[in-house]
């Protein structure tokens, strides 16, 4: 039987008849149903649901947009991404076409059926050990989304992703900021790879082990970059410009650390160690481990300047629920957005 979750009219955003491509909420909600449509198209290959039966195609058609391309993993087939193309024809035309997205490149997290799960599984382990970026599979997901800059140019083109498709999305999105080329991101629920501190409830202790490790990571990068010869331009720096925005859930444990990350750098700031937590704020200890034996490290994929932090404070009844992108397009939210920008 098929899962109601999949089915556009029992559990999608049905409310959203009319875009208003200015309003974040609507954004949001249509990045959540395009990367929803990503899902789908995956169950469907592997349930060989076809033509009438497929349950993908309204994810993106009852937004106007059309499946532009459909973006395959080589090891086992597996739909990871879509680019979707909007129907500019059939948009409201007081606004600007340049008020909205032309194209919108999605990828979806772990599926856990099915024969996709061990290689999303071994992509999982790989953004756990910051190797995404060696993986076929993103280097599938660069390669089209440079080509799609270069086809059709640097505006009006979004990424949006999922859990492990946030991961995909958020380093698609740095490789492109540093060439200067700065896409609209929507990552929900994208992965922070740290100790669970957020879940620690005293504020004190809470604030205390942050503001410990700010100290000796500061200070293992200040050591590391004393030793370094070469001084080129700090590539967090030159990331501080783009300003992906990024939805959280404090109860999803994958995703709540980015809170305190954000949180704390404001806190250390107003405590006159803003010095301190700009150096710390950029590395983690394993990368600096890593760089003070001499091997090369990439830099820590989850860590970035800046952001448009929105959290979702509606309270969740399971960590499935906290963690799963359906909650992104429910109606009832109570969203706290800010802005952080790295300087």
């Amino acid at each position: 039987m098929d899962s109601a979750r999949e089915k556009f009219n029992l559990s999608g955003p049905t409310h959203l008849t009319t875009v208003n491509w200015k309003d974040v909420d609507h954004q949001r909600s249509v990045a959540a149903s395009l990367v929803q449509g990503v899902y789908i198209l995956e169950r469907d290959r592997h349930e060989k649901r076809e033509g009438s039966q497929a349950l993908a195609p309204p994810w993106w058609e009852f937004f106007h947009f059309k499946l532009y391309r459909q973006l395959v993993d080589d090891p086992n087939s597996s739909i990871f991404g879509a680019i979707y193309e909007l129907d500019l024809s059939k948009q409201d035309h007081s606004l600007s076409v340049n008020e909205m997205p032309h194209y919108v490149i999605a990828f979806r997290g772990t599926i856990r059926k099915g024969d996709a799960f061990s290689q999303d599984l071994q992509l999982d382990f790989q953004v756990i050990r910051n190797g995404l970026h060696q993986t076929s599979r993103f280097e599938i997901a660069i390669q089209a989304v440079r080509s799609l800059v270069a086809t059709f140019g640097t505006s009006n083109i979004w990424v949006a992703g999922h859990s492990l498709g946030s991961s995909m999305a958020l380093l698609a999105g740095k490789k492109m900021a540093k060439m200067g080329i700065f896409l609209e991101a929507f990552l929900f629920n994208p992965p922070f790879l740290s100790a669970p501190i957020e879940r620690i409830k005293q504020k004190k202790v809470k604030h205390g082990i942050r503001f410990a490790g700010s100290m000796i990571t500061a200070g293992l990068a200040f050591t590391v970059k004393a030793k370094q010869k070469n001084h080129s331009e700090d590539p967090f720096i030159a990331l501080s410009a783009w300003l992906p925005s990024l939805f959280v859930n404090p109860a999803d444990h994958i995703c709540s650390e980015y809170v305190g990350y954000f949180e704390h750098r404001k806190k250390m700031e107003d405590i006159g160690a803003g010095g301190i937590e700009r150096l710390a704020t950029q590395h983690s200890i394993g990368d600096l481990f890593m760089r003070a034996i001499g091997k090369e490290s990439e830099e820590p994929l989850h860590l970035i300047p800046s952001a448009n932090l929105i959290v979702n404070l509606t309270p969740s009844e399971s960590f499935k629920k906290a963690h799963g992108i359906h909650q992104w397009w429910r109606t009832d939210l109570n969203l706290q957005s800010r802005l952080y920008r790295f300087r």
